[in-house]
């Protein structure tokens, strides 16, 4: 019974299937630690917590704008813009 269950579901068209629920995976743990480990308003050990609501408005400012979101501010909402110029631009 467990060598034909797992033929079930080791075959190559399930291989995408378990690629896209890994990368789910992998962003959901990334986004858990790094909340965990930088985030100003999650506090861990009993000291910090102790303390209350802080006023640390440049730490949160901080987290906020890291520099994933400071390198793509500025520039077009595309994936691939070279292309969807080329199919959309009149020449």
């Amino acid at each position: 019974m467990g060598s034909s269950s797992l033929s079930r579901w080791l075959r190559p068209e399930v291989y995408p299937l378990f690629a896209a629920v890994g990368v789910a995976v992998g962003i959901c743990g990334f986004q858990l630690v790094r909340n965990i480990c930088i985030n100003p308003e999650v506090r861990v050990n009993k000291e910090a917590r102790a303390a209350g609501i802080l006023e640390n408005f440049t730490e949160g400012e901080r987290y906020a704008e890291h520099s994933l979101r400071k390198f793509v501010r500025n520039r077009s909402p595309e994936i691939m813009p070279s292309i969807n110029g080329y199919f959309t631009d009149p020449k």
